[in-house]
């Protein structure tokens, strides 16, 4: 039986409602009356006028004054997510088959044409999602890659991200924001190049929009506000615990915060931890951090293990951290989470900022079918195949059956035409 010792008063599907109202008049408008809609946007929601692509003689002035040790953080942190990238690719491959002889049949990779790759520049300049997103779709031979990031503070893109974009490989780099920057990505607005697909982390607004442009776009996953959950028996540390979970209710002020115990004494004094960190923070990550614990934050106390992770699958959660004895045990266990970081030395933030797996990641339950980006979002897997004539003598009296059994006489009659013509001596049963 599971025991809240704090229970959410939100969950994340909490005020969808109102972003989907909002989201769908913007696109209606932007769908009416194109680049003039999203330039009004952009001025009434963002104060930006300025030009919209960023050319790269702006690319090298806005770059200049950042200091060399962030140039090479920034440098060392793209090195480990493409390394990570190439090695899923690598995982990877194309074959042919040969299914019957004369019958041949194979599978392509084969990547997309053009990549929209949103950057989130809100409460906080996010430079990993830069080389998270650009990256990862280069690193899957994607030809063309469109970025797109919110001016920072009336100024354009944060020269930071800018760098990382430049750094990751973005062919081209737009100053958008927000419902706007996703539509003019799938749109093609302002670079007559259509995406094929539209990747990246943002708030509801942002998520919204590729769920409402989903089909007409592919998408990697409707990445809403950022979520934790952490597992923690009687042997983890209360303080990397609380600390944790802090880290990323500073992300937003919806951003959920879970924790699943095997320990009352754990679960009360991670409580009273959680508490003082967050008063202890800056003002600005102080009220975020507080407000996202007290609406969303929750603690279950489970009996077992397998209790516990059982709620966890349930969580489905967008990162999970395991600070328990036996991780072996739990990595074989757990099905449901966007990325998995085992033992108290690995944290959400390594994996936010510089390890190598991307944390672009499901949220809102969505990592109960769907991992992260990767390589693979970027691949097409596609299948050909190739017949003698000799091997058709197999396969289209079966076709031509089936299809038959199914009602479908213009279908039958492909396989009887072709029949005909390549063995006309003989006759077959239809």
């Amino acid at each position: 039986m599971i025991e809240y010792l704090k229970k959410a008063t939100k969950t994340p599907q909490t005020d969808s409602g109102e972003a989907r109202r909002i989201v769908d008049e913007m696109l209606a408008e932007i769908a009416r009356r194109g680049e003039q809609a999203v330039r009004d946007y952009a001025a009434k929601l963002d104060q930006w006028t300025g030009d919209i692509d960023v050319r790269a003689e702006e690319i090298e002035q806005r770059i200049q004054s950042i200091p060399l040790v962030v140039k090479r953080d920034i440098e060392f942190a793209t090195e480990q997510v493409r390394r990570f990238a190439l090695a899923q690719r690598q995982s990877l491959s194309e074959f042919e088959i040969e299914l019957r002889p004369g019958l041949v049949a194979g599978q392509k990779l084969i990547p997309v044409n053009v990549a929209g790759c949103y950057v989130p520049t809100g409460r906080y300049a996010h430079i990993a999602s830069a080389y998270m997103s650009i990256a990862t779709a280069k690193a899957a031979g994607v030809p063309t890659v469109i970025a797109c990031s919110t001016p920072y503070q009336g100024q354009g893109i944060h020269p930071q991200v800018l760098y990382a974009m430049k750094v990751a490989g973005a062919d081209v780099i737009l100053t958008l924001g927000g419902v706007q920057a996703i539509a003019t990505l799938a749109y093609g607005l302002f670079t007559g190049k259509p995406a094929d697909i539209v990747v990246g982390p943002g708030n509801k607004f942002v998520a919204e929009a590729k769920r409402a442009l989903f089909g007409a776009v592919g998408i990697d996953v409707l990445a809403g506000p950022t979520e934790i959950a952490i597992l923690a028996d009687e042997s983890a540390d209360a303080a990397l615990v609380a600390t944790d979970l802090v880290g990323q209710a500073e992300h937003g002020l919806d951003s959920p915060a879970w924790l699943i115990c095997l320990s009352r004494a754990l679960g009360q004094e991670v409580i009273r931890q959680v508490t003082e960190r967050v008063k202890a923070l800056p003002e600005n990550a102080r009220e975020t951090a507080g407000a996202a614990w007290r609406d969303y934050g929750e603690v279950a106390l489970c009996r077992t293990r397998e209790e516990a992770a059982q709620l966890a699958d349930r969580y489905a959660a967008e990162h999970l951290e395991v600070h328990a004895r036996d991780l072996d045990w739990w990595l074989a266990r757990l099905t449901c989470y966007g990325s998995l970081f085992l033992g108290e030395e690995t944290t959400v933030a390594f994996g936010d900022k510089a390890s190598g797996p991307n944390h672009i990641l499901p949220t809102k339950g969505a990592a109960r079918y769907s991992g992260g980006l990767s390589v693979h979002k970027f691949l097409k897997t596609v299948s050909w195949q190739r017949m003698t004539r000799a091997a058709s003598r197999d396969i289209a009296p079966v076709t031509a059956r089936i299809s038959r059994l199914e009602g479908m006489e213009a279908h039958a009659r492909t396989a009887d035409e072709r029949l005909a013509k390549y063995f006309p001596r003989e006759s077959f049963e239809t």
